[in-house]
């Protein structure tokens, strides 16, 4: 049986993990991840792009299994260094991974779109599958902190500078209108014969690339070739603050808020053996609930549910 072309609206660490086991059971050339971009960031002059990385080192295995971020075997010699001389290193840039921060930017400034950047950089890591980000244009998740809506703040300092400590009363994508999908995104998500929306925080990683023009759309299209993979199981985030944050802002954090959310889009729900007893839930908010082990503690686990939530429509 030939191998499916599958797409996969991406984000953050439980993305990249699913992707790394979709490797193993579809080709990798029939595979395209369309990454969250909006919280790229300028640091000490440099483009960061967080989720692109995170998904191109977990596929080559050098990301850091500590973190969930950055690169195996890191030194931060340059970060003391900016230290010592009074700049601020709150977000952690590692020696190794300044690397691809400074091609990048270099890059952007030579006129290159980020889209083609990417795809350089894929090619220099040895990835085999196509990563693109969501658009070449800039967008930026901002939130504004509970009970205080003058103070608005950027992703990274929610989530890096203040730990996602702060509780949140909304979130919005700046200059999500004036953007436009990058340049092969649209034809992937029509001529896919499955897509995927990955275990990433649905606010956080996956609305964005919904704020593009023509994402949601187009998504909504297809919505009964499309499978969601639930990120939260037995009402918790395996990682970051994808459960507190859908409580903050007014959607019920369990499978069954994220049907809610995801029912609009996708036909089916994949969800973790800890909520069977909220399947029919699920199933009532209009998606197929198919329950499964879906934390991925190796390849070998993410394999597995790859292989289920391709088989989910199939």
């Amino acid at each position: 049986m030939p191998s499916p072309t599958v797409a996969v609206l991406a984000g953050g660490y439980g993305a990249a993990r699913f992707l790394q086991g979709l490797v193993r059971v579809v080709e990798p050339s029939n595979i395209t991840a369309v990454v969250n971009c909006g919280d790229d960031v300028i640091l000490h002059g440099l483009h960061v792009s967080p989720d692109l990385d995170t998904v191109t080192y977990c596929l080559t295995g050098e990301l850091n299994p500590e973190t969930g971020w950055g690169l195996k075997g890191e030194t931060w010699q340059a970060l003391e260094t900016l230290s010592r001389l009074g700049a601020e290193t709150w977000f952690s840039l590692g020696d190794r991974d300044l690397g691809t921060h400074v091609y990048r930017t270099r890059r952007l400034r030579e006129g290159a779109p980020l889209s083609q950047v990417t795809a350089e950089v894929s090619a220099g890591w040895g990835v085999g599958i196509r990563i693109l980000p969501a658009t070449d244009d800039r967008i930026e998740t901002r939130l504004t902190l509970l009970g205080d809506p003058l103070t608005e703040i950027g992703f990274q300092e929610y989530f890096v500078k203040r730990r996602h400590s702060v509780a949140v009363g909304s979130v919005r994508f700046a200059g999500a209108a004036l953007t436009s999908p990058a340049p092969g995104v649209m034809k992937a998500l029509e001529i896919s014969r499955i897509l995927v929306i990955a275990p990433s925080n649905p606010i956080l990683s996956i609305w964005p690339i919904l704020a593009i023009p023509g994402i949601r759309a187009a998504v909504n299209l297809r919505r009964n070739s499309v499978v969601a993979i639930s990120p939260i199981v037995d009402g918790a985030a395996l990682r970051g603050p994808a459960a507190r944050l859908l409580e903050e802002l007014g959607h019920e954090p369990s499978v069954a808020g994220v049907a809610r959310l995801y029912s609009p889009l996708a036909s089916v729900l994949v969800i973790d053996e800890a909520d069977r007893r909220r399947a029919q839930e699920v199933e009532a908010e209009g998606m197929r609930c198919v329950v499964t082990p879906t934390v991925m503690h190796t390849p070998s686990l993410a394999a597995e549910l790859a292989e289920v939530v391709i088989g989910a429509l199939s």
